[in-house]
């Protein structure tokens, strides 16, 4: 009897082995290099889900091992995932045949996740075009101008702020995403809504709009697992159902967008902000919205202007702190601008500021926010290297693009560890090879809010580059390393910096 037992055991692990194992000849029977030491059942994936590494570490370390290949196989758990590694592929994917790879691979269920769902990145077809319509709309040049006008007020408050933290002290000290996350979720407050975030205020913390940036993205150990089950193993969410945006978040965005869309439309008084802009535009096509759409639309402009634009800003200023070099000439062209325009923060002032757009893009290059990206096919595909590997894509297959490793290769940048804002002057950045720099994507897809993003960020460091200096405090962890498992790339122990009256 013991006999028969162990041996029914023995034979079900056996079939446990061979089912979690199934797949995991596939780029091996095509011809294609494949990552050794792939686990049942966890394919490649272990030390990712594991939060031992984090998934920026994971694509590079796959990226440089497989130098000289065009693409590479990896096993994601149980699925076939093909990495590519030269840019001509990533623009096959991402432009030059998009509609063979038009879909991202995150997916949300609409019934557990609905004001998600709506946003562009995860939306496909028609639905997609009409919400990047509609965004697109809102972040042109004229829309631009118009809500930098709340940038601008959001800026007086956060210059005031920081001077009541210095009214008696030369120099105080602030952890950089914590300050920069005040300032950006204030302007989609008041850029998007129209009304106060409260998120300089302390006495309102508990019910700004920075504390609801924190409940979606704080690397806890709750978003990390949401993190992973919608992000890394989404098979498994669909048992769990376990939903991005926490319940009490969905209904204060759907409240809100409820009650400020109701009353523009009503007043019809122009505004300067995001709502106003979809009153407007209802009123030109002559149909109202549906307010879980605009609701969702808002999330998005919350999720994109927030907590993305306040790490890349908090990460600019560990580089300016970092490099007094660079944080000086910066400071010079800003200091330049403002005289030509009486003082005033200008849309035409900002565009002005070429350095301060080296600066930018060379931080995201050092630390894109999105460290890389997965695509899904469509439509059956032929994907042909320049060193002779073919891949017939079929539809379902995922694509990994590692965009941290491309920006990180030497072979598409000199002394790539540098920070040197100079790769992005005027006369060296057409010699950039274009699809090795991917910090807003590519494409059809390529990032709606990124013109947005790039003013406030302009608007906001222009007020501190103008009267302070920042310098790095012993807080701060050099070299940095980041929390595992974190959606956004999160400083072990934050960016600790002083700043000091010039």
């Amino acid at each position: 009897m013991t006999v028969m037992l162990v041996s029914l055991i023995l034979g079900a692990l056996i079939a446990l082995y061979f089912y979690l194992t199934r797949n995991y000849k596939y780029w091996q029977k095509r011809g294609i290099p494949c990552v050794d030491g792939a686990l049942p059942g966890f394919g490649h994936m272990f030390s990712v889900i594991c939060m031992k590494t984090n998934l920026a570490d994971f694509s590079s370390k796959i990226y440089k091992n497989n130098k000289g290949h065009s693409m590479v196989g990896i096993y994601d758990f149980m699925s076939p995932l093909l990495m590519i590694r030269e840019p001509e592929l990533i623009k096959t994917v991402l432009q030059t045949n998009f509609s063979n790879f038009s879909e991202n691979t995150i997916s949300v269920d609409p019934k557990v996740d609905p004001l998600a769902a709506t946003n562009p990145f995860l939306l496909t077809g028609e639905k997609w075009l009409n919400s990047r319509k509609r965004l697109s709309y809102a972040f042109s040049s004229m829309r631009l101008k118009i809500l930098l006008e709340s940038v601008k007020q959001v800026c007086t408050t956060f210059e005031n702020y920081i001077n009541k933290k210095l009214s008696n002290v030369e120099q105080a000290e602030f952890e950089l995403k914590n300050l920069f996350s005040r300032y950006t979720a204030q302007v989609v407050a008041g850029a998007a809504f129209g009304v106060d975030g409260y998120c300089f205020d302390d006495k309102e913390k508990d019910i700004s709009f920075t504390k609801i940036g924190k409940d979606i993205f704080e690397p806890s150990l709750r978003n990390k697992l949401i993190f992973a089950l919608i992000f890394l193993i989404p098979s498994l969410n669909k048992i769990f159902k376990v939903g991005f945006i926490p319940k009490h978040v969905d209904h204060f965005f759907r409240t809100l967008v409820a009650d400020v869309m109701e009353q523009r439309r009503r007043d019809k008084i122009p505004r300067n902000d995001f709502l106003h802009l979809m009153a407007e535009l209802e009123r030109t096509e002559g149909d109202k919205f549906d307010t879980e759409l605009i609701a969702g639309n808002a999330l998005s402009f919350f999720l994109d202007g927030n907590e993305s634009s306040g790490s890349v800003m908090s990460f600019i200023g560990f580089h300016l702190a970092n490099h007094p070099e660079v944080q000086e000439k910066l400071r010079e062209e800003v200091m330049s601008v403002l005289s030509r325009y009486d003082g005033e923060i200008t849309y035409e002032g900002l565009k002005e500021m070429t350095y301060m757009d080296q600066v930018f893009n060379e931080t995201l290059r050092h630390i894109p926010a999105a460290v890389a990206m997965k695509k899904r096919c469509t439509e059956e595909f032929e994907l042909k290297g320049s060193d002779g590997i073919v891949c017939r894509v079929k539809p379902g297959m995922e694509i990994l693009i590692p965009v941290q490793a491309l920006h990180k290769d030497p072979q598409y940048w000199n002394h790539p560890e540098k920070y040197d804002p100079e790769r992005f002057s005027p006369d060296r950045k057409q010699k950039i090879e274009k699809f090795a720099f991917l910090p807003f994507g590519e494409g059809p897809r390529i990032c709606v809010g990124m013109r947005m993003a790039q003013l406030q960020i302009k608007a906001g460091l222009t007020i501190i580059l103008r009267k302070y200096k920042i310098e790095l405090s012993s807080r701060t962890q050099v070299p940095l390393k980041m929390i595992p498992g974190a959606i956004l790339p999160t400083p072990k122990g934050g960016l600790w910096v002083y700043l000091r009256r010039l």
